[in-house]
């Protein structure tokens, strides 16, 4: 393939991802992003995370708002570009019916899963595991770590113990295991206990199985460590459509707000140095769900949950409400007409170079202003009049579009999912 041909395709992959409304990491590259106050939210955190030296503060985590539409994927995507850039593990999150933001353990499993890695293609737990020397001092000051905080309590023994196992024992297919239990899957204790007995450490190391329960924080302490371990600088969450929160149960809502604390203020036990959060969520989410004029959360989730098993994450709750009006939501800046004209003609120049067609121009009004949408509007407008007139020479399409608003109907799928299912237990 000649370079102009590499950079065609490379054009066309970035239009079918506007085309579609979901930017990939070609289309925000050519687009760039014009949010400098999100930007620098971010960059600060990360540079807090990277200063660190592993027994300092966390660094507490941001929301970005803006309304559907708005570029909150385009941003999303922009930063996850930036942290890779800068030396970090960068995950990206879609909540979801499959990724409920109230079980920590599938999203847990979620970001491992969907990790990108600055210089490294495969599956992160892997990857980590391969760029650990395990004979250097950065490792054995991990395993220190892992040991100090096992014996305070902040730890299961289990992690210590599948740690010295890997690395003393050297069994693939042992190795292979423990690597999906760091990854957030189930591991035999009769297994570990093998092979700590088989390096003669079996009674250093007599731990009980941990409740599932308390796993999936404990994995995120441990998963973040490892990562600053391997040399990165440390682990970035991004959560995507976190406004999705609102189609669930009241008590399912309530754990997702007491989730949401975790990620954005975490308390004194939850505190993983080395990781950064940030998520987006859409500006009418607290008035239509959380305040006494929407679904009135911010009234009925605490007493919701002290009658639930779930009583001990009440006052959590109420501060992860908290956390989505206030320093912590970052608004989105709405673009100019200028904005638009000039994203709007970029495309057009891309749109030519990438099927060696000369695009005409698209005349973009103020008639849309102040609209929810009109960027999104305009991009795939211009790019589905494009098509049309290059596919179909002579006619000149007019697109008419509607207006859209969330109305956070609870979802029935979702309320039946999993209310009172247990966490995962990996």
């Amino acid at each position: 393939m000649t370079d102009s041909e590499d950079v065609a395709l490379t054009r066309r992959r970035a239009l079918e991802a506007l085309r579609n409304g979901v930017p990939n990491p070609a289309a925000v590259e050519i687009l760039g992003c014009r949010q400098p106050a999100a930007e620098a939210a971010f960059t600060e955190r990360l540079a807090r995370a990277a200063e660190g030296d592993g027994r300092s503060g966390g660094v507490p985590g941001v929301l970005f708002s803006g309304n559907f539409g708005s570029g909150k994927s385009h941003l999303l995507t922009h930063l996850e570009r930036l942290a890779l850039s800068r030396g970090f593990v960068c995950s990206r999150v879609a909540v979801s019916k499959e990724t409920p933001l109230y079980d920590l353990g599938k999203v847990f499993k979620s970001a491992v899963e969907n990790a990108r890695m600055p210089g490294r293609q495969g599956r992160m737990i892997e990857e980590l595991a391969s760029a650990m020397d395990w004979k250097s001092e950065p490792s054995a000051g991990f395993f220190q770590w892992t040991d100090g905080e096992a014996r305070a309590g902040r730890l299961s023994l289990l992690f210590p113990a599948t740690l010295l196992v890997y690395e003393r024992l050297g069994n693939p297919e042992t190795n292979r295991r423990i690597e999906s239990f760091w990854a957030g899957d189930r591991i035999r204790a009769a297994d570990v206990n093998e092979g700590l007995r088989q390096i003669g450490q079996k009674k250093n190391y007599s731990f009980r199985a941990p409740r599932a329960a308390d796993l999936p924080p404990q994995r995120l302490r441990f998963a973040t460590a490892l990562i600053r371990a391997a040399g990165y600088r440390g682990w970035v969450i991004l959560l995507d459509e976190i406004e999705l929160v609102g189609y669930y149960s009241l008590l399912q809502r309530g754990r997702s707000y007491a989730e949401l604390a975790r990620w954005l203020a975490p308390a004194a036990g939850d505190v993983c140095p080395g990781l950064v959060a940030a998520g987006t969520v859409i500006d009418a989410f607290y008035l239509d769900v959380v305040s006494p004029d929407g679904k009135q959360d911010c009234d009925y989730v605490r007493p919701r949950m002290e009658a639930s098993r779930h009583a001990d994450l009440a006052l959590r709750a109420e501060a992860g409400m908290r956390l989505l009006h206030d320093q912590r939501c970052i608004p989105l800046e709405d673009p100019t007409d200028q904005d638009v004209r000039g994203t709007v003609e970029k495309l057009r120049r891309i749109y030519s170079e990438a099927y060696g067609w000369d695009a005409p121009a698209v005349t973009v009004t103020g008639s849309r202003a102040g609209t929810q949408d009109r960027m999104r509007y305009w991009v795939r407008a211009a790019i589905i009049e494009w098509d049309l007139m290059r596919i179909y020479p002579g006619v000149r399409p007019e697109t008419v579009d509607g207006g859209f608003r969330h109305t956070f109907k609870e979802n029935t799928d979702l309320e039946r999912a999993s209310q009172d299912d247990p966490p995962d237990a990996g």
